[in-house]
């Protein structure tokens, strides 16, 4: 779902998995200009050498025995606050009306979005572009974004 033009009023998700911007298209198709409406940031994740401090587990099946892989504790957060932001849009899609939505991310962030968003947003969006953005400024985003 590429190459579908922004309209007026219309709102745009950029996202990944540690940070998300909400704007909103105050110009026009052909001139974008995004206006922040909500800036969604994970909290500050420690490393995972910090979070987990047992050992990786181990297994045996009969005479076999093999160990478990460690949790990576920062994949974890990643999905939470995909999950999280997915739940903040439903939310601001109900309260302001929303009838066209654009996603922006990284592939994985887009998978991970895309998975936990509820029925009520997914048939609002229109277009998904796989790009990497959120940490640009409003006009480069603009300017990634004009077709």
């Amino acid at each position: 779902m590429n190459n579908k033009v922004i309209p007026y009023n219309a709102r745009v998700l950029v996202s990944d998995a540690r940070k998300a911007l909400l704007l909103r298209n105050t110009g026009t198709a052909l001139k974008l200009m995004f206006e922040v409406e909500q800036v969604i940031e994970a909290p500050n994740n420690a490393p995972t050498r910090e979070q987990g401090t047992d050992r990786p587990g181990r297994t045996a099946t009969g005479s076999h025995r093999s160990s478990l892989g460690q949790t990576d504790f920062h994949e974890l957060e990643e999905d939470r606050f995909s999950s999280m932001v997915a739940h903040k849009l439903e939310t601001i899609c109900a309260e302001n009306d929303i009838h066209k939505l654009f996603i922006v991310a990284p592939p994985k962030a887009l998978a991970d979005l895309r998975h936990a968003m509820p029925a009520s947003v997914k048939h609002l969006v229109v277009a998904e572009y796989a790009k990497d953005l959120v940490n640009l400024p409003i006009q480069e985003i603009e300017k990634n974004l004009t077709f």
